[in-house]
């Protein structure tokens, strides 16, 4: 055995010992919803890998290399780095809004010629590090009073403002919520969040009329009164239902949806692919994928028990809770509990940017986890 380590080998004498270490089961949980992903993405191009199913694929095993990579980076790492890449990403939105590229209406991505960059998304991992990395270095006696509220709220609200002029309704509410979460298990009372809870009640009308963008005023009305304008606004929502409700509990079967295929269901590989998959695969095929989710999210908040520093432990419990965000909000939406944010449901949506983003959580969650390990076993 002590050859074995000393040359860098597990157990079998095969693998290197860094891979041997990984969490392969999870990491395979990972690939199988990945791949579930690109057969829902093949299906919504009626049978053919392009436009969709091949770059997602590419996409999804590079990032996946990046977060097996991430994996190696120390702990320390992330809690020095955390407010500079905070600071780093604050500077890109704010380029963003000086000199971003338009598209579909919206201010988001900063086009550097060989790639076209959202920093609002990858400022959805670096809040919950930038927020953890506060609390850390919060005395802990300081948790109770006004200086441990007022820091953390300019924290949020800078980049959550930003993003809400580009505008970006549901990536401004996932920043929010993510550094919110930190707030929250780092130990701020509860009372403060039933008063926030209640003056967010109250303020929510007026930001409704005054602060939203009309489309995202008229979504909000629709969620509230679906039938109000369903050839219109409502158009999505309605269509989503019914492909939804179209599949029944086992799905009309493979390639054989006809509300994406017909196009009667808009976003159907973007925003709405939950909507596709359930049509064709029912409602196993969303059992299966709450179930995936939920093995992968509960691994995370393992994660979050068994490290050894404040910092690791919430950013591993913020960056779980992420990543249940991102599916909560996504099937909300698309099954009309919540209102159209465009918030895409990670490894099934189409798009790069929520791949690579549940990737960096998944890699520094990798992170923390060997960091743990590697103390225990001392």
């Amino acid at each position: 055995m002590a050859t074995l380590q000393s040359s860098g080998l597990g157990p079998s004498g095969i693998v290197p010992g860094p891979l041997a270490q990984l969490p392969w089961r999870i990491i395979g949980l990972v690939v199988a919803i990945g791949m579930f992903g690109l057969v829902v993405l093949y299906s919504a191009a009626s049978g053919s890998m392009t436009p969709w199913a091949f770059n997602q694929g590419l996409r999804f095993f590079v990032f996946l290399a990046m977060a097996i990579g991430l994996s190696r980076v120390p702990e320390s790492f992330w809690a020095l780095g955390a407010f500079p890449m905070y600071i780093v990403i604050v500077v890109m939105l704010v380029g963003v809004e000086l000199l971003g590229a338009v598209a579909g209406g919206s201010q988001r991505w900063l086009d550097l010629g060989f790639i076209r960059l959202q920093p609002s998304e990858l400022m959805k991992p670096v809040i919950v590090m930038a927020m953890a990395r506060f609390y850390e270095i919060l005395p802990a006696g300081e948790i109770r009073k006004f200086g441990a509220i007022w820091p953390a709220c300019v924290l949020i609200g800078i980049p959550a403002g930003l993003v809400m002029l580009q505008p970006d309704l549901g990536t401004a509410l996932m920043i929010t919520a993510g550094g919110v979460t930190i707030m929250f298990l780092a130990g701020i009372p509860l009372r403060l969040f039933i008063g926030g809870a209640l003056a967010l009640a109250v303020a929510a009308p007026l930001a409704v009329n005054f602060v939203l963008h009309d489309y995202q005023r008229n979504r909000v009305l629709i969620f509230l009164d679906p039938e109000s304008d369903p050839l219109g606004t409502g158009y999505h929502i309605s269509q989503s239902k019914v492909a939804i409700g179209s599949g029944g509990v086992f799905g009309k079967g493979f390639l054989q949806g006809t509300q994406s295929h017909l196009d009667y269901l808009p976003e159907g590989h973007t925003d709405f692919a939950l909507a596709t998959m359930m049509e064709e695969w029912g409602l196993m095929g969303g059992f299966f994928l709450i179930v995936g989710f939920g093995i992968l999210i509960r691994w995370g908040i393992g994660v979050s028990m068994r490290a050894q520093s404040r910092f690791a432990r919430l950013t591993a419990a913020g960056l779980s809770a992420t990543i249940f965000y991102y599916c909560a909000i996504n099937m909300a939406m698309v099954m009309g509990l919540a209102p159209v944010v465009g918030v895409p449901l990670p490894l099934i949506s189409f798009g790069g940017t929520a791949v690579m983003t549940f990737m960096i959580c998944f890699g520094i969650l990798l992170s923390i986890d060997r960091q743990s390990r590697r103390v225990q076993r001392w």
